[in-house]
Order: C-alpha cells, then structure tokens, then sequence
C-alpha cells in the first residue's frame, strides 16, 4: 500500500468514526489528508469503493491467517488455535477498521457486499471444516453439533468489538490466551489420553484456572 493511499485511507476511518459514512464528503477526506482529488481518485474509484476497501483489509487478513493454519499444521488443535489467536488479534490490529464496519456496513453497495459475504463465508466454512476435521479425528468431541460450536466461536469472538480497549487490563494476547483456553476446553474430551493432548497444547500463560 501506497503512503498516499494509507493516508487517505487512515484520515477516511477517523472520519468515519467521528461522523459518519454519509456526513464526510470526499472534498473532506481530501483536504484532511493533504491530497487532491486526483490522488483520492487515482487510489479509489469513489468514497464507496472506499468504505468496501475499509472493510475487506480486516476480513482479507483473517482469512490469510486461517488459510496459513491448514497449510502450516496437521493438528485440528493446533489448526483452532491458530485461527481463534489470529481472529482474536484482528480486533486490535484493526480495531478503527472494524468500528467504522460496524457503524457503516449497512452502506455498502450490493456488489460490495456480495464480495464482502463470500469471504466471511469462506471464513465461517474454514473453521467449521477445522472443528469437522477434529471430531472426525477424534480430537474434538463428537457429540457437540458442528454448526453451533462454529456459530459460538464465531460469536463470542465477534464480541470482543463491544468491550476491548487497548489501554485496558489485559494485551490483546492475553485475551486470546483466554479465549483459545476457553475454547479447547469446551470442545476436547475428557478423557485421560486426550487431557494430556490438551495438557500439552496449553499455552504458557494461561489465565482464570
């Protein structure tokens, strides 16, 4: 990415956050940035195009992530907690990314949105194929239905937009020490060869025992 196209689009998210997708005009963004039209223009077809490139850095990043998962580890273990650590983080390396999806997502044009669907759904599958693959394996327990452990994943790690603060108790890796913890021991048997699996993949900090 550019220095220009950075900073255009690092002056858009602070400007979205404090008024809004509707309430900046492209003339703004422009003068606030220390650009011309033409260097807005020669980076971005519009202010819509923008808002979609806002939100497509964060989704595109966690699916790399996920994707190096499988490609790195055989372990379903290892795999989920590759892809939980990497999601988790995604909310301080973008937090103003996500806050400015959140308020504005809803202006996204449907072709944007359609790009934007495909890889959430990409993602969503990627982690639903990774808990399949650990209950084929016998890694993961069996009896819990894989949609729904992939959908309270997905969910709770989604809610860390509402409450996290970088200047807050605990780093970002702290919180997904937790979260990874939480998770494992939801979903690995309990029995004896497996809690040594478990013992073993536990990180080294691990917090709320």
């Amino acid at each position: 990415m550019s220095e220009l196209r950075e900073s255009i689009m690092r002056t858009s998210l602070e400007l979205f956050e404090k008024h809004g997708f509707h309430g900046v005009t492209v003339n703004q963004i422009v003068a606030a940035s220390n650009t011309s039209k033409g260097g807005f223009y020669h980076h971005f077809q519009s202010k819509d195009e923008l808002l979609f490139v806002i939100h497509d850095t964060f989704i595109t990043y966690v699916l790399k992530e996920a994707k190096a998962a499988n490609e790195i580890h055989q372990s379903p273990i290892n795999k989920i907690q590759a892809i939980v650590k990497a999601f988790v983080r995604v909310f301080d390396l973008y937090k103003p990314h996500i806050s400015v999806f959140y308020q504005e997502s809803i202006y996204l044009k449907p072709e944007y949105e359609k790009q934007m669907k495909r890889k959430r759904d990409a993602f969503k599958q990627m982690v639903f194929q990774v808990i399949k693959e650990g209950q084929e394996s016998g890694d993961f327990r069996r009896e819990l239905p894989m949609e729904i452990v992939g959908m309270a994943i997905l969910g709770m790690v989604n809610w860390i937009y509402k409450w996290y603060q970088r200047d807050g108790k605990y780093s970002i890796d702290q919180i997904a020490d937790v979260y990874v913890d939480f998770i494992l021991h939801a979903i690995l048997p309990s029995s004896s060869h497996q809690q040594q699996v478990f013992d073993s993949h536990l990180l080294e900090r691990p917090f709320f025992y």
